[in-house]
C-alpha cells in the first residue's frame, strides 16, 4: 500500500473512531420499549325505566352531557339505557385494553379509574355493573345511586368489595321509593359516604318538562329525578375525582 492509502486509511480510522465517540455521547442506551398509554377516566351513567340514553329531559343524560363538556379529553364519560349494562360493561374493557391484546393485565386492571351512577333502575344496574367487574379484580373508584329500584334478581343494596366508596340519595314517598340504605359487603375496603333522604311532600319540585303520567303515577320518585340540588351534588362527588375542567 502507497502512501496515499495509508493516508486515506488513516482518516478512514479517525472518522470511524469520531462517529463511534460522538455514539457514545449523543445516544444513551435504549431501554426497552414499554406501554406508556393509560386509559381515560371512564365515567359511566345509567338512565331509569325506559327512558333512551340521549333524553336531555333527564338529569341523568344531563349530567352526562356537562362532564363530557368540562372534560373534553383524559375522561370517558357516557350514558346508557339501564337494559344495556352488558354493553357498558364491553365498553370499559376495551377501553382497559390499552395493549389492544383482547385481554386485561393486573396492571390494566390497576389503571382502572371507574366511576358509575345510575337513577331509578339505573342504580340497580350501576351495582350489578360494579359486582360483574368485581369478578374480573377490576376496581371501582365510587358508585352513586339516586332513588335506587331494585330489578329482578338483582340486589342494589349490598356494594362489593371492588368499590371504594359508594353512596345513596333516595326519596320514601309514594308507590315508587328508592333503597332506603345501602352497605359495604366489606366494610375495610368500601367506604359508605352516606344513605341521604329527600323529602318532597314538604318541597314541592316542579317537573314540568317530564311526561305528565310520570308526574302523576311516579310524583316523588320524578321529583328527585329533576331535582337540581340532587344532582349538584352528585356532579360534585364525580367531579371531585376527575382532574381540573
Amino acid at each position: 500500500m502507497g502512501i496515499g492509502g495509508l493516508i486515506r486509511t488513516g482518516i478512514l480510522v479517525c472518522a470511524a473512531l469520531v462517529v463511534m465517540r460522538q455514539d457514545g455521547l449523543t445516544h444513551p442506551p435504549v431501554a426497552p420499549p414499554v406501554n406508556a398509554a393509560k386509559p381515560p377516566i371512564i365515567v359511566v351513567g345509567f338512565v331509569g325505566g325506559f327512558v333512551a340514553h340521549d333524553n336531555m329531559v333527564h338529569s341523568a343524560v344531563q349530567l352526562g352531557a356537562h362532564l363530557r363538556e368540562k372534560h373534553p379529553s383524559g375522561v370517558f364519560v357516557k350514558v346508557f339505557e339501564n337494559r344495556r349494562r352488558e354493553n357498558a360493561h364491553r365498553e370499559i374493557l376495551k377501553i382497559l385494553d390499552t395493549n389492544h391484546d383482547g385481554k386485561l393485565s393486573d396492571e390494566e386492571k390497576k389503571e382502572a379509574h371507574i366511576i358509575i351512577y345510575g337513577m331509578s333502575w339505573g342504580g340497580s344496574e350501576t351495582v350489578t355493573l360494579a359486582k360483574e367487574l368485581d369478578t374480573e379484580h377490576i376496581p371501582v373508584q365510587l358508585t352513586i345511586q339516586v332513588d335506587s329500584v331494585a330489578k329482578m334478581r338483582q340486589n342494589d343494596e349490598v356494594i362489593p368489595g371492588n368499590v371504594g366508596e359508594a353512596v345513596n340519595f333516595y326519596q320514601a314517598n309514594g308507590l315508587l321509593r328508592g333503597q332506603p340504605k345501602i352497605r359495604a359487603a366489606d366494610e375495610k375496603r368500601t367506604k359508605i359516604l352516606g344513605n341521604y333522604r329527600f323529602d318532597y311532600k314538604s318541597k314541592n319540585i316542579k317537573c314540568d318538562k317530564y311526561p305528565w303520567f310520570l308526574r302523576v303515577f311516579a310524583k316523588y320518585h320524578t321529583r328527585i329525578e329533576c331535582d337540581t340540588e340532587v344532582w349538584s351534588q352528585v356532579e360534585s362527588l364525580i367531579g371531585a375525582k376527575l382532574p381540573p375542567a
